[in-house]
């Protein structure tokens, strides 16, 4: 019997979209990676089969982004998929359901959850995702006891001996103010100056919090603090409300700010960016919906987790920004 290509579901999904959509960019969107990625599954899938599958040049506007090899092998794909599909759930009479409980902050299901579920709904259709959202102690604490949750996404404070943490990205710091506040004269603010101003703090137990009032405490400031509350939004409506000034980590995509009445202004000094990134237990190796989850989140951020924090080693896996100076 002759070898089968090797062919990857992640491969297929790719093609299909493109044939879908006409474009790398759209299916790249819809997928929720980058362009580079869906190229580089079309090209091992092109590979395997000895085709080519699209058109890769730039020319005259074509109908169609598909060879006449591409446009024969489109209901090849989507049956492929199908039988994939089929097969999982075949398993899944023995293995469980095909069902992902997450647990994660207020800021990342809100600014990174929300996104690649709508992208991971369109690549596994299958798969229910159940998310929970809760502070970030309350994460790790979920993610060390509850064997139900497949995994956290969260800011940790601290190092915890029995999670493993894979980090996603860093976010910096930025003074948010309503727009015409004292404050929005002077970019960039120093803490010294923003210590007299009302200020806006996340809710006990928050990296966040601890981040700035750490800044705060480093320069010997005493922060007057206003408000305490939960989420990064909550936090921006209050400053929008103009009761007090706020120190947020803001997504590169502007997101947090994007349509709201509020002035943005660097600050002077820094403070320590706020690591965001996957925890799980130590000693677990996730599969199935929870490792096809796992896989699907990481890809939509750049990877800088380097081969070292994917040890058993709690130094190498422990949060990049963790410490050993209390919390309040």
């Amino acid at each position: 019997m002759p070898a089968l290509p090797h062919l990857t579901t992640d491969q297929v999904a790719a093609f299909v979209e493109l044939s879908r959509l006409g474009q790398i960019r759209a299916a790249a969107d819809t997928l929720g990676i980058t362009e580079q990625g869906v190229r580089n599954r079309l090209i091992a899938l092109e590979s395997q089969l000895g085709v080519e599958l699209y058109r890769k040049r730039r020319g005259p506007r074509r109908a169609t982004v598909l060879t006449p090899q591409g446009h024969r092998f489109v209901p090849h794909a989507l049956a492929f998929l199908e039988r994939a599909h089929e097969l999982c759930r075949a398993c899944n009479l023995d293995t469980g359901s095909q069902e992902v409980h997450v647990v994660a902050s207020q800021y990342l299901t809100r600014y990174v959850m929300i996104d690649v579920l709508k992208a991971f709904r369109t690549a596994e259709p299958g798969i229910h995702v159940r998310v929970s959202t809760m502070s970030e102690a309350e994460v790790a604490l979920a993610v060390a006891g509850d064997p139900e949750v497949g995994f956290g996404l969260a800011a940790l404070y601290e190092a915890a001996p029995e999670l493993v943490y894979h980090e996603l990205f860093a976010m910096t710091w930025s003074l948010v103010t309503p727009p015409r506040h004292p404050l929005t004269r002077a970019a960039p603010a120093a803490l010294s100056v923003v210590a007299d101003h009302p200020l806006i703090v996340y809710e006990r137990g928050s990296t966040g919090r601890q981040h700035v009032l750490d800044a705060f405490t480093e320069r010997d400031l005493t922060p007057r603090i206003a408000l305490e509350t939960t989420s990064t939004e909550t936090v921006v409506s209050m400053v929008e409300a103009g009761l007090g000034v706020a120190i947020v980590p803001l997504m590169p995509t502007g997101a947090v700010t994007r349509g709201r009445r509020v002035a943005v202004r660097p600050l002077v000094e820094p403070i320590r960016p706020i690591h965001s990134g996957i925890l799980l237990r130590r000693g677990d190796r996730p599969a199935g919906p929870v490792a096809r989850l796992i896989d699907f989140t990481r890809e939509r951020f750049a990877p800088v987790d380097p081969p070292a924090s994917r040890s058993s080693s709690s130094t190498a896996n422990a949060p990049p920004h963790s410490s050993s100076t209390r919390r309040s």
